[in-house]
């Protein structure tokens, strides 16, 4: 299957696109030194048209018979002078052996109105131009027209060596200038082709590897530094994944291989219908756990999927908290704890009331697991001009501060040597499901045993004058 033709690489992008822009720039250079050297060879010719006219000028001599001569040196010599000499009436007077070899047209005519100016006329019998400055001169009283030129050939000959110069240069400054892109970009993207060797040796078991940062503070350096991080995150998100399957693995067989057991213990025998009931009910109570954490797990996969509906409403929080006292107080008498609730004020938060109910009820589950027999869980309920604050206290063994950074982990237990059960969820479903809202959960700072867990949660009367405000402004 044909693709399309294969885009060229970012190394040989990079030296097109230097070798364009420097040929770019040496031929804007070239035609500047061009113009440049050009316009200052015209200009050196005219000074030197001009010096030939003061030469002429001065520099002549009277011949016995009374004509007039100017020293021309030998014939031939490149700088023997182009000169005429022309009487008031039109009389050639003058005529160098170089202006006699090269005759210019209009030489006549530009004498009969010398205005003094420089103009480049051709010569009559070849095609070299010569520049040509005609004007007044008076020779011992004697009123003249002098006529001095300059061939351009010279100054061509000079451009077209300058012009041959740069036709050869040109090329060979491109040519250096694309080896040294080339070897320039090869050696700036060295790091690229490093990081994309090591990326691809990175795999899903080798997700601690990580890219070679040459320079931290280049582009490429923070480039890679970026793909180290979110390395960094995956590894985490993967180890977490692990963590989370082999967490739920294990939560999944405990309650599967007790009704396995129980099943196959009711199969051995025949048994009346008391024990059969028994039996069943020992299953059913698995059961009913097994229900329990697979509906946390989907709480926490709604979570993850940001599909989780909040209903924002005014919570009335010691009435929240006593009926959840009430219905958690039976599992504490059976371990004949109390539940102290001491409440300053009506406190009123906003809030999920199904979550809220959910989350204070895993903090109060979990506080009469952990307290021993006996223990008392104590309840408080104030207020802040800007929250409503519940702290839930218990009697248990407390937690180890090694242990206390990773308390709000999903599947993580305090204390797994201990005869507790629970898959490790109620505090990290709690703890969204505060944070939801705009709350916060913590673990407090105890003297002796036990744990203190403080939800603060945004108060209704805080958020009422805001609301209200909002109302008047619209």
């Amino acid at each position: 299957m044909n693709r399309g033709p294969r885009r060229a690489t970012v190394r040989a992008q990079l030296t097109l696109w230097n070798l364009g822009v420097m040929l770019v720039v040496l031929a804007v250079y070239a035609a500047g030194v061009f113009t440049f050297v050009k316009r200052g060879a015209s200009q050196a010719l005219d000074e030197r048209v001009r010096s030939d006219f003061r030469w002429a000028a001065e520099m002549w001599e009277r011949r016995p018979d009374g004509t007039l001569t100017w020293f021309e040196g030998e014939p031939g010599q490149a700088d023997s002078p182009w000169l005429t000499v022309w009487g008031p009436d039109g009389r050639l007077l003058y005529r160098t052996t170089v202006a006699d070899w090269y005759p210019i047209r209009e030489s006549a005519g530009l004498a009969e109105e010398p205005d003094g100016r420089i103009v480049a006329v051709s010569s009559a019998r070849t095609k070299t131009v010569f520049r040509v400055l005609t004007g007044h001169s008076r020779l011992d009283d004697r009123p003249v027209v002098i006529q001095v030129a300059r061939s351009e050939a010279s100054m061509w000959l000079e451009l077209r060596e300058l012009v041959l110069f740069l036709a050869l240069g040109l090329p060979l400054a491109v040519l250096v200038a694309g080896l040294g892109g080339y070897s320039m970009a090869r050696r700036a993207l060295a790091p690229v082709e490093r990081m994309a060797d090591r990326a691809r040796s990175i795999t899903a078991a080798r997700l601690s590897d990580r890219l070679p940062v040459d320079n931290p503070h280049d582009e490429l350096g923070r480039l890679a530094s970026v793909f180290n991080d979110t390395l960094g995150r995956l590894e985490s998100s993967f180890g977490q994944m692990e963590r989370f399957t082999s967490d739920v693995s294990h939560e999944l067989r405990t309650p599967l291989t007790a009704i396995r057991s129980v099943g196959e213990v009711g199969l051995r025998e025949r048994r009346d219908e008391r024990a059969y009931r028994d039996i069943i009910g020992s299953m059913l109570e698995e059961v009913d756990r097994l229900v329990c954490l697979v509906a946390r797990l989907l709480t926490l996969s709604r979570v993850d999927r940001g599909q989780a509906k909040l209903s924002i409403d005014v919570i009335d929080v010691h009435g929240l908290v006593a009926d959840v006292a009430a219905q958690l107080g039976v599992l504490a008498e059976e371990k004949l704890q109390t539940i102290e609730i001491a409440s300053v004020g009506q406190p009123q938060c906003l809030g999920d009331r199904v979550l809220l109910r959910q989350s204070f009820t895993n903090l109060v589950d979990n506080a009469i697991k952990y307290s021993p027999e006996g223990g008392r869980i104590d309840i408080r309920v104030s207020a802040t001009p800007t929250n409503a604050v519940i702290d839930i206290s218990d009697a248990g063994p407390g937690i180890a501060p090694s242990r206390e950074a990773h308390i709000f982990d999903r599947f993580y237990r305090a204390a797994p040597s201990d005869s507790t059960t629970g898959a490790g969820l109620g505090l990290s479903i709690a703890k969204w499901a505060i944070e939801a809202i705009g709350g916060r959960l913590t673990l407090q700072k105890t003297q002796g045993g036990g744990c203190t867990f403080r939800m603060t949660l945004p108060s209704a009367a805080a958020a009422r004058p805001r609301d209200d405000g909002l109302k008047a402004a619209g």
